[in-house]
C-alpha cells in the first residue's frame, strides 16, 4: 500500500511540475496554421525574408510581454512552390507561455521588425514593423500537446518612407545633375 501511494504522489507532483501552457511558435504549421507576413507596398506580395525577425507576445497584467524563446528569423524566399517561404519565420520551436497554464486562454500578438534595428521599440521609432491583431489560444503543455496559433491571422509590415529632407535633397541632386550636362 505504501509503494501504491509513493507512486502516486510521484505521479502528482510530476503533473504539477508540467502545469505551464506551451505553443508552437509557427505562422505555417502543416495545414492548421497558414498566416503570412508581407511587406507593405510590395507587388507581387512578398515576405520580409531573413533581415527580418517575429516574436511573440503574451498579455500579462494588462501589458504584452516577449514569451521567452520565442524569437524567430523569417526564411529566405525559395524557388517555384518555395518562392513564398520569406513570409514564414524559421522554426516552429515549442515554447513556454508564462503567467499562463495548461489548458487556459492566452491572448497574444506577434511583432515583426528588421533584425538590424535591434529592438522592437527601435524599429517601431523607425516605423520599420509589423504588428498582428491580439489573438486567443487555449494553450497546451501537461498532459495534452503544446497549441499551435490557429487564430493568428496574416498581417503585414510597414515599411519606412523617406523623409522630406531625404526627398529633397534627393530632388536637388538631380536638378544639379541635370544642369551639369
Amino acid at each position: 500500500m505504501k509503494k501504491l501511494l509513493i507512486a502516486l504522489a510521484a505521479v502528482l507532483v510530476t503533473v504539477a511540475s508540467y502545469g505551464q501552457g506551451q505553443v508552437v511558435f509557427g505562422n505555417k504549421v502543416g495545414t492548421a496554421v497558414d498566416a503570412p507576413v508581407t511587406l507593405a507596398g510590395s507587388n507581387p506580395l512578398t515576405g520580409p525574408g531573413p533581415t527580418w525577425q517575429a516574436q511573440l507576445y503574451v498579455q500579462t497584467a494588462g501589458a504584452f510581454v516577449p514569451v521567452p524563446g520565442a524569437l524567430e528569423p523569417f526564411r529566405a524566399a525559395g524557388t517555384g512552390a518555395a518562392a513564398v517561404a520569406d513570409r514564414y519565420w524559421a522554426g516552429n520551436p515549442t515554447v513556454d507561455v508564462p503567467g499562463v497554464d495548461a489548458g487556459q486562454t492566452g491572448t497574444f500578438i506577434v511583432r515583426a521588425w528588421p533584425t538590424a534595428l535591434g529592438t522592437f521599440d527601435a524599429a517601431k521609432a523607425a516605423n520599420s514593423f509589423g504588428e498582428s491583431a491580439s489573438f486567443q489560444v487555449v494553450v497546451g503543455g501537461g498532459l495534452n500537446a503544446p497549441a499551435n496559433l490557429t487564430t493568428l491571422q496574416a498581417f503585414t509590415t510597414s515599411v519606412p518612407e523617406p523623409s522630406v529632407i531625404a526627398l529633397g535633397v534627393l530632388g536637388a541632386s538631380a536638378l544639379l545633375l541635370r544642369r551639369r550636362k
